[in-house]
C-alpha cells in the first residue's frame, strides 16, 4: 500500500471538515474522491499534503508516518499536490514556473530531465515556454500546474478538481493526461465533481458526504450504486 489514511479528522476555519476518514491507495492506481461542494474533499488532500494540520488520525506514505510534517518535506518524500486554485506564479513565464517545480534537484541536468515527459504529455506548453502564466487559458494553466507538480518526480500525484474552470473541449485532454501519468508509473489520487468522467478512468473510488466516507468500492460499483445514481447522475 502506497498511501494509508486512518481515522483522519481535520478542522478548517474552526469547523470540523472531515470526520474520521480512512482510505487506501495502492501503487499504480488511480483513486477518485467524489462528493458535493463542502463534503471535505479538498480538506482531505490538504491534510495529506501538509497544508492543513489534522486533529487526529494517521497518514502513512510508503510505510512512514507523515501526518504533521511540513509540506516541503511531504513533497520531498514523493507526494505532489495540485490545489484547486493551481497557485501558479502568474507573472512568471511557463518556463520559470516549471523550473520552480524542480527545486528539489541541484544539478541542471537533473532539474530539466522531467521536461521531456512534460512536453510529451502537454506539447502546447513547450510552444508557450516564454509566455507569462497569466496569459494562458484555464486549461493551459491546469496543464502547467500539473506539469510543475510532475517536475518533482512524485510517486503520488494528488489533483484537486483538475477540470474546474476548463473549457469542455479540454476536459477530456486533462483526463487522458491523468491516465498517461499513471501509465508512466505515477500513482494518482484525484478529487473531482465530474463523477462519471473521473470514474471512467479510476480503479476505485470514495464518495464523501459532510466530511465522512459514505460509499466506497470499485469505479463500476460506485457508478452502479443507487444513491450515487440518484444524487450525482440524476437517474
Amino acid at each position: 500500500m502506497l498511501l494509508e489514511v486512518r481515522d483522519l479528522t481535520t478542522a478548517y476555519q474552526g469547523l470540523v471538515a472531515i470526520h474520521g476518514i480512512s482510505l487506501d491507495v495502492k501503487a499504480g492506481e488511480i483513486v477518485a474522491v467524489a462528493g458535493a461542494n463542502g463534503a471535505g474533499k479538498s480538506t482531505l488532500l490538504k491534510t495529506i499534503a501538509g497544508a492543513e494540520r489534522s486533529r487526529s488520525g494517521t497518514v502513512t506514505f510508503d510505510g512512514r508516518r507523515i501526518e504533521g510534517e511540513p509540506g516541503h518535506l511531504i513533497t520531498k518524500a514523493g507526494i505532489a499536490y495540485v490545489p484547486e486554485n493551481r497557485r501558479l506564479f502568474p507573472r512568471l513565464s511557463v518556463r520559470d514556473n516549471l523550473r520552480l517545480g524542480s527545486y528539489l534537484f541541484r544539478g541542471k541536468a537533473d532539474r530539466e530531465e522531467p521536461l521531456t515527459g512534460v512536453f510529451k504529455l502537454f506539447p502546447r506548453l513547450e510552444e508557450r515556454l516564454p509566455q507569462r502564466a497569466e496569459t494562458l487559458s484555464g486549461g493551459e494553466q491546469q496543464m502547467l500546474a500539473i506539469s510543475r507538480a510532475l517536475m518533482t518526480r512524485p510517486r503520488l500525484l494528488m489533483l484537486d478538481e483538475p477540470s474546474q474552470g476548463i473549457a469542455p473541449k479540454l476536459v477530456d485532454e486533462i483526463f487522458d493526461a491523468v491516465v498517461a501519468i499513471r501509465e508512466a508509473g505515477t500513482t494518482v489520487l484525484i478529487v473531482e465533481q465530474r463523477l462519471s468522467e473521473v470514474l471512467a478512468i479510476a480503479d476505485r473510488g470514495y464518495v464523501l458526504q459532510t466530511g465522512r466516507v459514505v460509499i466506497t468500492g470499485s469505479a463500476q460499483e460506485i457508478l452502479d450504486h443507487t444513491d450515487v445514481r440518484k444524487a450525482y447522475l440524476g437517474v
